[in-house]
Parts: structure tokens; sequence; C-alpha cells
């Protein structure tokens, strides 16, 4: 989606709340820095409204990319997973955006169409849910 992003994290060993801030620390910088550096016809408007947004946060320095909280929600039955990755597919066909699920460039929806895809995804086997 354009304005948030659907995970589905598995961790043994790790804690979880690390990987989210860790995941988010990442992309952040990752992001703020291709928009100072990169050819974009809105990096004031943005840099703009994320220094704004830093503003708000005691934390913060210069930027606020992702909002301080998240909603972790306990995946608890192959059910569960099931309307969770059916829920995360159709994301972008309920906004409008594109008319099925494998046709959003940036959704795993792809690699379970098993078409072209840009991200790196562990699928999970539909068929036994």
């Amino acid at each position: 989606m354009t304005n948030h992003v659907h995970l589905m994290i598995n961790c043994e060993q790790e804690n979880l709340s690390q990987i989210i801030a860790d995941f988010k620390k990442f992309t952040s910088k990752k992001i703020i820095e291709t928009i100072q550096t990169e050819n974009e016809s809105r990096r004031d408007w943005m840099l703009n409204l994320f220094t704004f947004e830093a503003t708000k946060h005691t934390r913060n320095k210069t930027y606020q990319f992702w909002i301080q909280d998240n909603h972790p929600i306990e995946v608890y039955s192959n059910k569960f997973i099931k309307q969770k990755v059916e829920y995360i597919h159709n994301n972008p066909v309920r906004a409008g955006i594109v008319e099925k699920a494998e046709d959003y460039l940036y959704s795993s929806a792809r690699n379970y169409a098993d078409m072209e895809n840009l991200l790196e995804v562990i699928k999970v086997d539909m068929h036994i849910l």
C-alpha cells in the first residue's frame, strides 16, 4: 500500500518488539536517504512533512517516517494465518488500486501466483490451512 505496510513475522530467538523497531529504524533511514539523493519531485514536501512530524515526539532528532506505535496480532491458528494472508493480499483491491491482488507490484500475492515479483517471501502452504 502507499501509506502502510502489513507484515507477518516469525521470530524464535529475538524479541519481536526489537525486530519491529530495527525494521522501522533501518527502512526509515534508507527511505529518507533515497528521498534526499534521488531525483524526487516531492522531496521538499516530504522532508518538511517528516520534519514536522518529528516535532511531535521527543525521541526524534530530525525526521519521523513511521508512526510510533504498531498493531501486532498474535497468529494463533492455521485458519487465522490464511485469513490474514488473504486480507493482506486483498488490501490493494479493496483500496481500488488494482482489480486482482496479484496485479499489485509490491504484494506477496505475486509470489503466491508464481509471477515475477520484487519481494523475497517465504510462502505459507495455503492448501494445508
